[in-house]
């Protein structure tokens, strides 16, 4: 099947447009992607920074105030890590599906026991004592969620006089607690990890919806260009040509009193029928001689 040049022109800029739609939509998809996660993990250290403040803050304010009382009695908020835990509920009950946990392998409190996925996390930061800082993804109910953990190391050996053995801990703890958990930890020792986990829904559904606009405009801008360049080849070129084509025809059957091609331009193609032109002249003179 013969094509015509507009055909041929027409397959070629579709095949191009064709391979770069799809490196366009894959690039662009990709940088959103990584934009939507890059925002995840942003939402995810502010509220790790959020539970370090808490924690700060009791250590540093709270516990001096309590300090004649904790003498006698154990009171569970004076504990940094439980201020971070309440602190930071309080504020994810209006985001049920952000979570804080300092998780833990043995904890006091049972509410800070590591789930297993977690106890993985711990583990790892246990392996790795130089890792500050651990960043993942994980499939939950709600969609992908990215997390961050950093580890809970026993820094201050003030800690192990709660948490060596039972018999050196407060009264008052162990009755609220038992005896049971939270024993045998060791100065220096990695216990747990503070983990974050952020759902990822909501940017990477705004990562499609503006990826979907983006390529909805190429495509928009496409089909603008492809009028644009159709009428543009017919009128400059296919036009043109088929008209030269038609004369050279009528030349060759031997009519020479047909209307003049317009010449006119400095294009190839004015060249082209300048040069036709110049031939069918010439042709009509050597016809006119040779009748004579």
């Amino acid at each position: 099947m013969k094509l015509s040049i507009a055909a041929k022109f027409n397959v070629v800029f579709l095949s191009i447009f064709a391979i770069g739609f799809g490196a366009a939509s894959a690039v662009t998809n990709y940088l959103l992607q990584e934009n939507a996660r890059e925002e995840t993990l942003q939402s995810a250290r502010v509220l790790m920074q959020s539970a370090l403040a808490a924690r700060s803050y009791t250590a540093a304010q709270i516990v001096p105030l309590l300090e004649t009382r904790l003498k006698y009695e154990f009171v569970p908020q004076s504990i940094p890590s439980f201020a971070a835990t309440e602190q930071l509920g309080q504020l994810l009950k209006q985001y049920p599906d952000f979570t804080y946990k300092e998780a833990t392998l043995n904890p006091t409190n049972l509410r800070d026991r590591a789930s297993d996925w977690e106890a993985d996390l711990v583990n790892t930061l246990r392996a790795k004592p130089a890792l500050k800082e651990l960043v993942g993804e994980r499939i939950t109910s709600v969609g992908p969620a990215l997390y961050v953990a950093r580890p809970l190391q026993i820094k201050d050996a003030a800690c192990l006089r709660c948490h060596s053995v039972p018999d050196a801990a407060p009264k008052t703890m162990t009755d609220i607690y038992g005896r049971n958990n939270g024993f045998g930890w060791k100065h220096m020792e990695i216990i747990g990890a503070q983990v974050v986990s952020v759902p990822m829904e909501v940017p990477l559904r705004r990562a499609s919806a503006m990826l979907n606009t983006y390529m909805l405009s190429m495509l928009g801008i496409f089909v603008f260009l492809f009028i644009a360049l159709n009428i543009m080849v017919h009128y400059f070129v296919t036009r043109r040509i088929t008209r030269m084509s038609r004369l050279a025809d009528q030349v060759s059957l031997g009519q020479f009193n047909e209307e003049e091609f317009d010449t006119r331009g400095s294009d190839e193609l004015s060249a082209l029928a300048q040069s036709f032109a110049r031939m069918r002249s010439s042709l009509a003179s050597a016809m006119k001689m040779l009748d004579e």
